[in-house]
């Protein structure tokens, strides 16, 4: 449309000039004694337009010759400052392909390029930034050389460019500078260095997802699981990891701060912070359950702790493995009540209407029979147990059921049958 317009704006303004220079009957004398030249208006306007045009062609040619030095200075540094970007590209692109030395050697041509520019009386507006980068590329390179030294010491050439820097690139390098030296840190196996600059940088920085990725491989290797926890949960909400994934390294978590936990009360305090579904992961209650009995708590408490999963224990269609399963018998059979405690009969109750619901479980069989055995129910432990060694495929289990068996025999005075139970414990396999 707008080129129509144009066209149309020409054809309208050459009309016009035609039709006045075709009705100017106007002429021009010049008086040139004793001559006198008579030109029309027309050829007047034509020979000062063209004496004007030759005056501007002039003087831009004039211009144009004074100013050839000045250009031939200007490209010879637009060369070295090219020279300085392709250096600098030179080094990231032989970083990348696995070659160090390269790579550090095109990252110090680009800081003696850009020093030659500075030397002519150039300063670039992103010099800062050219020279932190160029020694972040060398500090790299020595770094996947082992060679600390040229590391550290571009390093701090790196942060000193930084601190000259103004403006709003000055966190943004700090920021970068800072997070790859934590990286450097970590790879050195260094964690209270790399989690001290991690925690340098402002909160906004730190809730970026590579900040804390390196946060949690930090807290993890120095031995702080509650901090790597955290981080764990903050990086499964914004989905770095796939759900299975979150789930395995948030249960991996969970599991080593229980293990790190060394009093009940702090114990009590972590199970309380876990969420409804992280209650009813298998692992982490009978983890939590065994570390509570070891270290003195109240077998009440980890019966508390264990009844939620006192349902998925009675489903046929549960998906835990056999090993859950085991422990999960294990860590009931460690805090099951005894005949004087408050709870015993509830619990005799439960577990029985559990085992006559399904009379071929192994499983239910053998804790209907320890807690028969604790609540003295001789007779019906004898009964349950038996049963029990007969379909129990976890070793540990139907050894601990096979070592009652020979404690009823004891208390029988069955000593043919306690010797036989005492074997029998004795040949099942510990694998």
């Amino acid at each position: 449309m707008r080129a129509a317009l144009w066209l149309v704006i020409l054809f309208v303004l050459a009309a016009a000039v035609a039709w006045l220079a075709g009705n100017n009957h106007g002429m021009v004398t010049l008086f040139l004694y004793p001559n006198r030249i008579d030109i029309s208006l027309n050829l007047a306007f034509l020979a000062l337009f063209a004496v004007v045009m030759l005056v501007v062609l002039v003087v831009r040619a004039l211009e144009a010759f004074w100013a050839l030095p000045q250009r031939a200075l200007r490209w010879r540094l637009q060369q070295k400052e090219r020279a300085s970007h392709a250096a600098l590209l030179d080094a990231i692109s032989h970083f990348m392909a696995g070659r160090y030395l390269r790579a550090r050697k095109a990252a110090d041509q680009t800081l003696l390029k850009e020093a030659s520019l500075e030397a002519a009386g150039v300063t670039l507006d992103h010099a800062a930034s050219l020279r932190t980068l160029a020694h972040i590329m060398a500090a790299e390179a020595s770094h996947a050389l082992q060679d600390q030294a040229q590391r550290q010491q571009h390093l701090e050439q790196a942060m000193a460019q930084v601190q000259a820097s103004q403006g709003a690139e000055r966190q943004t390098l700090l920021e970068g500078v800072q997070l790859r030296a934590a990286r450097w840190r970590l790879d050195e196996r260094d964690a209270p260095a790399s989690l001290e600059l991690l925690n340098e940088l402002p909160p906004a920085a730190r809730r970026r997802m590579v900040a804390m990725r390196l946060q949690l491989k930090a807290s993890r290797l120095a031995g702080k699981p509650a901090q790597a926890l955290e981080t764990a949960v903050l990086l499964a909400k914004h989905r770095a990891f796939s759900p299975a994934a979150s789930e395995s390294l948030v249960t991996r978590l969970i599991l080593e701060l229980i293990r790190h936990t060394h009093d009940v009360e702090v114990l009590q305090r972590v199970w309380l912070r876990l969420t409804p579904t992280q209650r009813l992961l298998p692992d982490v209650v009978t983890e939590a359950v065994g570390r509570c009995l070891q270290l003195g708590g109240t077998p009440v408490m980890a019966r508390t702790w264990l009844q939620d999963l006192w349902t998925p224990l009675q489903s046929p269609q549960s998906n835990w493995s056999t090993e859950q399963l085991e422990r999960v018998v294990q860590a009931f059979d460690a805090c099951l009540p005894g005949v004087d405690e408050a709870d015993a009969f509830v619990w005799l109750s439960r577990v029985e209407s559990a085992q006559q619901a399904q009379p071929r479980a192994p499983h239910l069989q053998y804790l209907a029979g320890m807690l028969c055995l604790r609540h003295r129910l001789w007779g019906k432990a004898q009964s349950l147990l038996t049963q029990a060694v007969k379909s129990q495929k976890a070793p540990s289990l139907q050894r601990k059921a096979w070592l009652a068996l020979a404690e009823l025999a004891e208390q029988r005075q069955d000593d043919e049958a306690a010797k036989a139970a005492w074997k029998q414990a004795a040949l099942v396999s510990p694998s």
